[in-house]
């Protein structure tokens, strides 16, 4: 072989090197990329809960009634307490039915 045959093996062969390097050292996905989320009772609609609704029901999509009051939807931080519905305003802790 020659030189410049050699020369340019040993380029391509770290041009290549370089390049699995880089996709290896690529970070994963940040989980803060994700909006916190926290739990809102008394929101969610019959069946629409995410879970635990309290006394006779097991995990989600097991409420019994709109907006059971210890019934959860998770929902973006901060925005629970300003959440409407007909029976008043969503709380971050389970109310009496």
């Amino acid at each position: 072989m020659t030189s410049p045959t050699l020369t340019l093996g040993a380029l391509a062969l770290a041009a290549l090197a370089s390049g699995a390097a880089l996709a290896q050292t690529k970070p994963a996905p940040d989980a803060a990329a994700k909006p916190a989320m926290e739990k809102c009772y008394g929101v969610s609609m019959a069946g629409k809960n995410d879970c635990a609704a309290g006394a006779g029901t097991t995990c989600a999509g097991t409420s019994k009634v709109d907006y059971q009051a210890n019934a959860w939807k998770f929902v973006p931080a901060g925005t629970c307490a300003s959440i409407k519905t007909p029976k008043g305003m969503g709380t971050l802790t389970p109310m009496k039915s």
